[in-house]
């Protein structure tokens, strides 16, 4: 009597090599359960029921050439005759029987689950077709997956639309143009315990960043509830970054938290209704707290290096992954319950450089989370539900509250897209990636800010916050071969001051970052001024109070809100260059500036030249500033010795004096941050004539100069850089000017320290990127967007001199 085959295996009989027989989701599981649960990473138990199941249900039930009649002719590219033909397949596949043998095969194995579990047992039941999470190809939510399945008839039921899932629309549409033959694939269900994350939190996570493709980081993101609102982009959950280096040599902090909206959770339906899973509102404790503590992400991060070291040990090269995680209500464990390679950001070709400049200026009428980084112009077509894909046209910007995986023939034409809700991990954005159409996702308001059918311009290319803009606006597209580029003997480093764009600009050649300023940081992520945070008792509005109340709600202390938002933005920078140097430059703003930030009014005093005022050095050793230097100085020790980001230089501005300069270096010393220890280098800024004057008494302070050029030039030429009237005598170029850099260069030569210039003169002029390559300066600071050019202009007079 011939043996009867057996269409179940157990998670722990695969391995990644059994795609064709479970597919890419299955497998992955298989190959963790079998390799990573020894490592410590939690993955819940289960089954698979073989694609060669699947093909036994329709050879039983004769349903091959139905099929074929249905799919045949297909035009993928009309929309309604897809969605009919793709119901018709879906109808045959529901409508044949599971075969005895599969169906006693599947119940016997959710049994022996059960023995496990318990009788409290639920489940997720997964498609994972033979074709998919291959390292070219997503395939994000193509096939239908259910949750919380309970009892036999339900799960067979499941199975059923979980095979009649591999018909939908989306994925017919997505099989055409990948190349796939719909008669080939096949598909396996995955069969699992369903971890209690309706308790708890779940979300994605990636081992890069996912709009730049910077590999040092890994990506975390979460919500509430039910992983699905995470994956389809119903909800803007909580982002975490962990900077892979440092972390593997034993420090361990989250590099970079963002507060998600949160606004719904995923929770199991407990009552008798036909759907296991409800969608419900979140408190605003709930939305107002990270949805896991630090502790768990640390987890997390820890999982995700070992997934992705795994994977790569495998396929003998780096192999970035994308995977799902969820924790656990009941037993509070944290569960890794998808892996799959990263199949988009990994595949740029690195060498080549595409970076888009907007050139008009508008005000933004709708901003969410930026994917990718370039920028696209149409007409706004609002779509609110699968009817209207039909009026879609080619070019045209899909705008919508949510969009599913129904959808993806529509945003393949698409120049843009925009929703209200969801966050960088969920199904629009993975989609737009893959197409390379750039989204702007989690606006809230698009569908009511855009109007229907008018033009607009969709940016995101200015860092994390993607724009919408009305009307059309010029922008230009550069693109630079990188294969070729010969590096300067003079460092040619960055200056950075928005911490969003740095994982993007760490791709440019570069020496590390010259100026990372904090007052961009500061004015952009903390808002307030640090004494209104310290001594809000002395801060007179009350609207004033009631917005630094809400800016550290979330805090034990308001000055925490300070110290870890500034520490994780610089964190963000030095982790984005690390291990190269990144000089950064503490605070320097003026009294006006100062008073612009919140509260900030409470704590200033009009000055009739902030120019030449109360700034830099002289502030921190001022009793009106000494709390507020407190807690600059907390912020870098945390990023340097709890955060083991020990690449940052940090520099003092504006110092006048050499006798100031010894006594901010006491203070910063009292502060934990004491030069030499832990290999701290601390520079100045080289601005004031007194600095090159008393070059060798300051020298004897710090480990660097770094040559302020404009504020050099107006110290020298007598000339206040923000007056327009005089505005044509400013001028770097000046022999004056030059002739004080250049004792500037030979002072710190003679004293054997760095030094660098950091100023906008070499960027805006050759001539003078050609004279400090011709004294000898060390390296040389430029903006981002003037690098390649600069760096050509060096390597010219570099080989004209022979070096």
């Amino acid at each position: 009597m011939p043996q009867k085959k057996n269409y179940i295996r157990w998670f722990n009989e695969l391995t990644i090599d059994d795609i064709p027989l479970v597919g890419g989701k299955n497998a992955s599981l298989g190959e963790m359960v079998r390799e990573l649960i020894p490592q410590g990473i939690n993955i819940p138990n289960g089954f698979a029921v073989t694609a060669e199941g699947y093909h036994y249900m329709l050879d039983q039930a004769n349903a091959w050439d139905g099929l074929h009649e249905a799919l045949d002719d297909l035009d993928p590219d009309d929309m309604a005759d897809l969605a009919r033909r793709a119901r018709t397949a879906r109808e045959i596949i529901y409508a044949a029987p599971l075969p005895n043998l599969l169906e006693q095969q599947i119940l016997a194995a959710y049994r022996q689950l059960q023995d496990q579990y318990g009788d409290e047992l639920s489940l997720a039941v997964r498609s994972s077709a033979t074709a998919e999470d291959l390292p070219t190809a997503s395939f994000a939510g193509q096939q239908d997956t259910f949750l919380n399945i309970r009892g036999e008839k339900p799960l067979l039921e499941a199975c059923k639309r979980c095979f009649a899932s591999l018909f939908t629309d989306r994925a017919i549409h997505y099989r055409v143009d990948q190349g796939f033959d719909h008669f080939k694939l096949g598909l396996s269900i995955g069969i699992m315990k369903m971890v209690r994350s309706d308790l708890s939190a779940s979300g994605v996570m990636f081992s890069l960043d996912t709009e730049s493709g910077f590999n040092d980081v890994v990506f975390i993101t979460g919500a509430y509830g039910l992983g699905e609102n995470v994956v389809q982009g119903a909800v803007d959950p909580d982002e975490f970054y962990v900077h892979k280096p440092t972390f593997e040599k034993g420090f361990r902090a989250v590099l970079k938290r963002t507060l998600g909206a949160k606004k719904i959770k995923m929770v199991y339906n407990e009552g008798r209704t036909r759907e296991p899973t409800r969608n419900i509102v979140t408190s605003e404790e709930e939305r107002n707290h990270f949805c896991i503590n630090d502790q768990d992400v640390l987890t997390l991060a820890d999982y995700a290096i070992k997934i992705e070291k795994h994977y790569s040990s495998k396929a003998g090269q780096a192999k970035p992954m994308d995977m799902e995680w969820a924790k656990d209500g009941v037993d509070g464990l944290l569960y890794i319950v998808q892996a799959r390679p990263e199949t988009v950001v990994s595949q740029r070709n690195s060498l080549m450089m595409e970076s888009y400049v907007l050139k008009d200026k508008a005000e933004a009428i709708a901003i969410g989370h930026a994917i990718g980084s370039k920028i696209a112009t149409g007409n706004a077509r609002i779509i609110e539900h699968l009817a209207q894909l039909s009026e879609f046209k080619p070019g045209d910007v899909l705008v919508a509250d949510i969009t599913t995986p129904d959808w993806e023939p529509v945003m393949k034409i698409a120049s843009a897209i925009v929703t209200n809700r969801g966050g960088r991990t969920c199904h629009a954005a993975i989609i737009s990636r893959e197409l390379g159409v750039p989204a702007v996702i989690g606006c809230e308001n698009a569908t009511l800010a855009i109007k229907n059918n008018s033009s607009v311009t969709v940016s995101c290319a200015e860092g994390d916050v993607g724009k919408v803009y009305p009307g059309i606006l010029d922008f230009e597209v550069n693109t630079t071969d990188l294969s070729g580029l010969l590096r300067p003997l003079t460092k040619i480093m960055l200056n950075i001051g928005n911490p969003e764009l740095a994982f993007k600009h760490s791709f440019l050649p570069n020496d590390g970052v010259g100026l990372a300023r904090m007052e961009f940081i500061i004015t952009e992520y903390i808002k307030a001024h640090p004494l209104a945070l310290i001594h809000p008792e002395r801060v007179q509005d009350k609207a004033v109070l009631e917005q630094l109340k809400r800016l550290t709600r979330s805090y034990e202390k308001p000055e925490d809100f300070f110290v870890e938002r500034l520490s994780e933005a610089v964190a963000t920078i030095a982790a984005a260059f690390y291990p190269k140097p990144v000089i950064v430059r503490l605070s320097d703003f003026k009294t006006n500036e100062y008073a612009a930030l919140l509260g900030g009014k409470d704590f200033e005093f009009e000055e009739a030249n902030p120019m030449i005022g109360f700034r830099g050095a002289s502030r921190y050793i001022h009793p009106a500033y000494a709390e507020g230097f407190a807690l600059e100085c907390t912020a870098m020790k945390r990023v340097r010795d709890q955060m083991g980001l020990t690449n940052v230089i940090l520099m003092i501005p504006f110092c006048r004096r050499v006798q100031e300069a010894e006594r901010v270096l006491e203070v910063m010393a009292t502060h934990g941050l004491k030069r030499g220890d832990n290999g701290l280098e601390i520079y100045v800024m080289c601005e004031i004539p007194n600095n090159i004057i008393q070059i060798d008494g300051f020298s004897q302070c710090f480990d660097g100069f770094s040559i302020g050029s404009n504020d050099l030039t107006q110290l020298t030429l007598g000339v206040d850089r923000d007056s327009a009237i005089l505005a044509a005598d400013f001028d770097e170029r000046d022999p004056g000017v030059k002739e004080m850099i250049r004792l500037a260069v030979k002072g710190a030569q003679r004293n054997h320290k760095h030094i660098g210039l950091c100023g906008q003169a070499p960027s805006d002029y050759p001539e003078m990127a050609e004279f400090l390559v011709e004294i000898g300066i060390d390296s040389i600071s430029l903006n981002p967007d003037t690098v390649l050019q600069t760096t050509q202009n060096i390597l010219e007079t570099e080989q004209r001199l022979g070096r």
